[in-house]
């Protein structure tokens, strides 16, 4: 049977080489290369919906890959994809990097320039692993499809604008429709989950910050389970140690649960840091909430081209949920979607603040009743996000369900 190998090289001269060299590998089946992580991921995750068969025994992936560091997308790739093996090519090959990498789950490294002996002996060897792992899990019946939970991000385009009931909501709806859900604060100064919540914690998001190797155990140990089977994953008590918590170790942080929970939302609050950025880029939905004033709106659309800017996430990519809206209100969602540029959800939230001022100010908005035109509409926008297993049909005066999944440039 032949290897499959997939190539994950940027520079135009070491696609040549490897492809070069690998095409002469006996028993090989070279992929066509992949220029970046984001096409590496898609494309992994593509064919594991396809079957687990269907993905390649050995991944190769050089140094100088982008725009994720090469450490960081093996990561990814060895939580998502965990029967598929990876190489690491790179000039440096010294113990320590080696060590890192085997830490950062790799199969094996190649020193860079490469020899034929070399990555034919890497491949041989990486391949036989993944084969066997398949064999041992049943043909891939028990192998994690890579696919991986959605991630959704929710931020406010400014203070206040709902972004933490929203969340809240939006993951209580999937956890009530059957799906394994997971709920992060990620606004690491400010979040306030638990107190909407009512949650007394001693854990934090924190604790997982310096960990290199998130285990299932050491994940759940840090996970708070609330009454309703959200999992919650809290910003810490204390404001200052959200600093701990650096763009690298949310995006370990961020796949680790992606791998197995089948929804995770992530309060993103409305001040961006690096875990929060990295947070928003590793999203399948990044969702901006505004309100339908002239100051929320000029800040969503700045929070729109920062993210651009910042090569963190495109205009057409993000979607914009209006809050307190009333047909009264001059600015409305058309108008909005013309000024950001974005995408904006057929569900509005309407403004009806009553309903909830008992069950916040009790930290208890998970008892929010289910005739809430509030709850109604969050709950309606779960299942346009498609968040829950069955959605309802139309929603109230909306266009019918719409898909936000992320499209990203191959």
């Amino acid at each position: 049977m032949p290897t499959r190998i997939l190539p994950a090289v940027g520079d135009t001269d070491a696609v040549r080489s490897v492809t070069t060299l690998l095409s002469q590998l006996p028993d090989a089946e070279p992929v066509a290369p992949v220029v970046d992580s984001t096409q590496l991921i898609d494309t992994l995750a593509r064919l594991a919906a396809e079957s687990v068969d269907e993905l390649p025994e050995v991944v190769i992936v050089h140094e100088r890959i982008g725009p994720v560091p090469a450490l960081e997308l093996i990561r990814e790739v060895a939580l998502r994809f965990p029967a598929v093996g990876v190489i690491l090519v790179t000039s440096d090959a010294s113990p320590g990097l080696f060590q890192a990498a085997m830490d950062y789950g790799a199969r094996g490294l190649v020193a860079l320039p490469l020899s034929y002996e070399e990555l034919a002996s890497r491949v041989q060897a990486v391949a036989q692993w993944s084969v066997g792992v398949r064999r041992h899990l049943g043909a891939g019946g028990d192998v994690f499809t890579g696919v991986g939970g959605t991630v959704v991000t929710v931020s406010g385009a400014k203070g206040g604008a709902g972004t933490t009931l929203t969340a809240i909501q939006l993951a209580l709806a999937a956890q009530a429709s059957g799906r394994s859900t997971a709920l992060v604060d990620m606004d690491l100064q400010t979040g306030d989950i638990a107190s909407y919540l009512d949650v007394q914690f001693r854990r934090s998001v924190v604790d997982l910050a310096a960990i290199t190797d998130i285990s299932p155990r050491v994940l759940a140990d840090a996970v708070f389970r609330h009454d309703t089977g959200l999992a919650l994953l809290l910003a810490p008590a204390e404001g200052e140690r959200g600093e701990d918590v650096t763009d690298r170790a949310a995006r370990q942080i961020v796949s680790a649960l992606r791998s197995r929970y089948e929804v995770v939302v992530i309060d993103c609050g409305a001040q961006l840091g690096g875990a929060g950025a990295a947070a928003v880029e590793m999203a399948d939905r990044a969702l901006l909430i505004t309100t339908p004033d002239v100051v929320a709106v000029r800040g969503a659309k700045r929070a729109v081209r920062m993210w651009d800017r910042l090569q963190i996430r495109k205009a057409e990519e993000t979607t914009v949920v209006v809050n307190r809206h009333s047909r009264a209100t001059e600015i409305q969602p058309p108008l909005i979607q013309k000024i950001t540029g974005t995408a904006v959800a057929a569900t509005v939230v309407p403004a009806n603040f009553k309903e909830l001022q008992s069950v916040v100010d009790a930290g208890r908005v998970h008892e929010l009743e289910n005739k809430s035109s509030v709850k109604q509409a969050l709950w309606g926008l779960a299942g346009e996000l498609g968040l829950v297993k069955a959605a309802d049909g139309g929603h109230k005066g909306g266009r019918g369900p719409v898909s936000f999944r992320r499209r990203r440039e191959s």
